[in-house]
């Protein structure tokens, strides 16, 4: 078997579909990010971090961590759920795929009708800012956001965040440039808003003020798109602090809460950072909670 390959016919999965109800979903890998795993809990002890990155046969130094970005599709409108990376942050050349992998789906950039952001990270609005992908959109794009978030990066404050030296300023200059270029077609909104039939937005601040995640509904079908409420330890260790949490006691509240919800109701959970393609179930564990990937349907 030959190992080369293209964009298009890639050995690694990088797209999967599936159905909730009458709307299509299709996650998509935008590529991972190296990241030190102390960023992953910075509350906690050095010995219990390096227990569960054991247990979980992670390295000790450096991890992988996994960006996700989902297309949905329903009622006659195709809504982009966050951007993943960008292509212009060289430290990270096996991320910013996302314009890739969307030609390889047949998804042309030009059919989307909306895009929603859980947050304005850069690992999460960068893929809008690549030329290739951004001259391609419609003029008429709406992009929809909580107000507290547009509101929050005019003038942010990292002071309670434990965020890797150069990361605050970048965020900082990426977030403001978004907001220039896309301002017009900001569709911002307070509380939640249904974007789509079945597809709602909801604000639930914590990992930044405005931090929202995607409620999909149809046909007796849940799906929860959690953006950054909810990291690979979140499941065993709720209350793990993550270094870019802005209010680092809210983000457990907001993660608790969610987890416990999911876990009594049986919805399928995606997001972010959760490996590919992070479709799972949420089962209670005692006082923490299992991470169940669902399996892959065929």
């Amino acid at each position: 078997m030959s190992l080369v390959h293209t964009a298009h016919d890639e050995l690694v999965p990088s797209r999967y579909a599936l159905k909730v109800g009458d709307i299509d979903v299709m996650v998509i890998s935008d590529g991972v990010l190296p990241i030190s795993p102390t960023t992953l809990a910075v509350n906690a002890a050095t010995a219990e971090l390096t227990a569960w990155l054991s247990d979980m046969f992670l390295p000790k130094e450096l991890i992988d961590w996994p960006l996700n970005v989902a297309v949905v599709r329903s009622g006659g409108r195709t809504v982009l759920v966050d951007s993943g990376l960008g292509t212009e942050f060289p430290g990270f050349p096996r991320a910013g795929q996302l314009a890739t992998r969307l030609e390889a789906a047949g998804i042309d950039p030009g059919s989307v009708t909306d895009v929603v952001l859980t947050h304005l990270h850069m690992d999460h609005i960068g893929g809008l800012l690549v030329d290739g992908l951004r001259g391609r959109l419609r003029t008429d794009l709406r992009v929809h956001l909580a107000a507290a978030e547009a509101e929050f990066w005019a003038a942010p404050d990292f002071s309670r965040t434990a965020m890797p030296g150069p990361v605050p300023d970048v965020l900082r200059t990426t977030a403001a440039r978004f907001l220039e270029v896309y301002r017009g077609q900001l569709r911002p909104f307070e509380t939640e808003y249904e974007v789509a039939p079945g597809v709602r937005i909801c604000r639930t601040g914590g990992h930044t003020p405005g931090h929202s995640i995607v409620r999909l509904e149809s046909g007796g079908d849940r799906l929860t798109f959690a953006g950054d409420a909810v990291f690979q330890c979140g499941f065993d260790k709720p209350g793990w602090h993550n270094g870019f949490d802005h209010d680092p006691e809210e983000s457990t509240r907001v993660r608790t809460r969610l987890l416990t919800e999911l876990a009594a109701s049986g919805d399928q959970l995606v997001a972010t950072h959760l490996p590919f393609p992070s479709v799972c179930h949420v089962a209670a564990a005692g006082n923490a909670f299992r991470f169940v990937p669902a399996v892959w349907d065929y």
